[in-house]
């Protein structure tokens, strides 16, 4: 019994033997993939960076993220201080400042912002840290993004030069981070009904004062030192027209905490890292930022986009991690008398998660790489028509899939897939469920859709984009692709008699199944691009035939016969290395 055990304890160490060392030096694909979308001085210029920042992820952030999501290491409020001065404050375990430290510091993934534009830069680096999940940072880094971005583009030139250096400094110790308070009691994702007020309180900054006032219901990283929040101003319209665009400070002038409380930390299912809070605002100091009849054109433009782009990159960084956990167990564990990879639907599983975190990656690097194009005022109109609508229909379809990657490699994993300390499968499972409802839940973004489509015809311009993408111009990789363009051609043909229907309800539902295949036609797409690029004959091949196993069982409307020739398929696939 004793040999027994030790060899399959043998076999689990070989397996966490066969974890990679370095997350960005053993992902062909992402190397491949930036060689393509980056400009070659730029990549040049940051290579030594990715190499490094894939080590500390793989190594010391990975470690920290396990130890600071402990239960017994989570953060909690400490609203005073020893001699009673009120410092709305949370208390981390050291880890966390480790986390930090890997994530700002040896990262640089705020600080790339002053390289604008930087979305495809900032995107690589975020995908990479995605592998430890939200290690109580990544949500932050995002949102802090949302601050830089939003400053550069509609902060007065005071406000950009007392903010900006703080926020886009590499160091850890003295670096300023940022939030996003959008969501109220009443108004989650219909922002229109937010009530929170803001009254004016004179000038300065380059801009109007004003004191906030009012309830947020969902705080995530409650500590920032800058807080981006909407609130009414007075005399405006209903609904979204009437929301302001504020920055509030954590402290003021005088160093002494702003008017505001945190009244208590979210016991949440994931994101356990990072604090979220209910905060009361009662008169704390904001700044104008842009014109206040133009706050939620410029949230959504500067903070949401941004947010729903991290949103989709973190998935995918989920997925892959997912991914290789699965995929170098399969090859350790037995399982009567063989490893389990022997098994054919072992292979299926593994050619699943393999190209389903192929195709989140490829997508989400184009988009990054798109979103630089537009803000350099390269894209035209119907460029940008796909922009709008792929960057919402990603972050819906992305979240959906790496779910079900995370769920895959957690079935792999059999009983120790559920046992928190076994792997850091549970924990980016919670974290992906955090990931589907930030920033607006599935039906939010259909519905935006179906909007976008009925008000602003952007489906003509986004289908004849999209169809542009299928054409790659290599029969083996089109042939791959028919069912994606299928896909989009039966879509093509249901949206014009689904934007007139009067109920917006029952739109969004009839166009909901559409949209999704339009995400997957577009994750193909990207795919397919990327694999074109591929310079090995034998890893192109080996490639092309994920991608059509992605396309027959998500883009088409019957799935391929589970015969001897689909096993040797899907054996194939699941043998492709890293």
């Amino acid at each position: 019994m004793a040999e027994q055990h030790e060899r399959a304890r043998q076999d689990l160490r070989d397996w966490q033997a066969l974890q990679p060392s370095n997350f960005y030096t053993s992902n062909r694909q992402l190397r491949r993939l930036l060689a393509r979308l980056m400009p070659p001085a730029k990549l040049a210029a940051h290579q030594a960076h990715f190499e490094h920042f894939g080590a500390v992820v793989a190594g010391s952030l990975d470690a920290a993220a396990r130890v600071n999501n402990h239960r017994q290491n989570l953060p909690r409020l400490e609203r005073w201080s020893s001699i009673g001065e009120r410092i709305e404050s949370v208390e981390h375990h050291p880890s966390f400042a480790e986390c930090g430290k890997a994530i700002y510091q040896e990262g640089r993934l705020v600080a790339c912002y002053a390289e604008a534009p930087a979305n495809l830069h900032a995107q690589a680096l975020f995908y990479l840290s995605g592998h430890a999940g939200e290690a109580g940072h990544n949500c932050p880094v995002a949102c802090t993004a949302g601050v830089v971005k939003t400053l550069q583009g509609e902060g007065s030139a005071q406000l950009q030069e007392k903010w900006l250096p703080g926020l886009l400094t590499p160091a850890w110790p003295g670096r300023l981070d940022g939030a996003q308070f959008l969501t109220e009691l009443q108004g989650g994702s219909d922002v229109g009904a937010n009530a929170v007020e803001a009254q004016p309180d004179g000038e300065g900054q380059g801009t109007t004062r004003w004191r906030i006032f009012g309830e947020k219901w969902f705080c995530s990283n409650a500590t920032a030192e800058l807080i981006l929040l909407t609130a009414r101003v007075p005399g405006a319209a209903g609904g979204t027209d009437g929301l302001g665009l504020f920055l509030v400070p954590r402290r003021l002038e005088d160093g002494s905490i702003n008017h505001f409380q945190l009244r208590r930390l979210k016991d949440k299912l994931g994101t356990w890292s990072m604090a979220s809070a209910e905060i009361d605002f009662n008169g704390a100091e904001g700044w104008a930022v842009g014109a206040v009849n133009a706050g939620f054109r410029n949230i959504m433009h500067y903070v949401i986009n941004t947010s729903r782009l991290y949103n989709s990159m973190g998935c995918a960084g989920i997925a892959r991690r997912a991914h290789l956990i699965a995929d170098t167990y399969a090859h350790t564990r037995r399982a009567f008398g063989q490893p389990i990879f022997e098994y054919p639907m072992v292979h299926e599983m593994l050619a699943d998660t393999r190209a389903t975190s192929n195709v989140l990656l490829a997508a989400c690097l184009t988009l990054a790489s798109e979103t630089d194009r537009a803000e350099a005022g390269e894209l035209d109109d119907q460029a940008l028509a796909f922009l709008r609508v792929v960057t919402n229909l990603c972050k819906m379809r992305s979240c959906q899939h790496s779910h079900r990657v995370v769920l895959t490699g957690i079935e792999m994993l059999g009983g120790n897939g559920a046992i928190e300390d076994f792997s850091v499968l549970p924990r980016l499972l919670r974290d992906n469920v955090v990931y589907e409802n930030w920033e607006g839940t599935h039906n939010t973004l259909v519905a935006q859709t179906v909007r976008d489509f009925a008000r602003l015809q952007l489906h003509q311009g986004f289908l004849a984009a999209l169809r542009a993408r299928l054409e790659i111009g290599d029969p083996l990789i089109e042939a791959a692709l028919e069912p994606a363009a299928a896909a989009v051609d039966r879509a093509a043909a249901a949206i014009p008699e689904i934007t007139i229907l009067d109920d917006p309800g029952l739109a969004g539902l009839a166009l909901k199944p559409h949209a999704e295949a339009l995400a997957d036609a577009f994750f193909a797409a990207a795919y397919a691009q990327d694999i074109a690029a591929e310079s090995d004959s034998e890893r192109r091949t080996a490639e092309t035939e994920a991608l059509a196993f992605y396309c027959d069982r998500y883009c088409a409307t019957q799935q391929p016969e589970r015969d001897s020739a689909y096993a040797e398929r899907i054996r194939r696939i699941a043998e492709i290395n890293s």
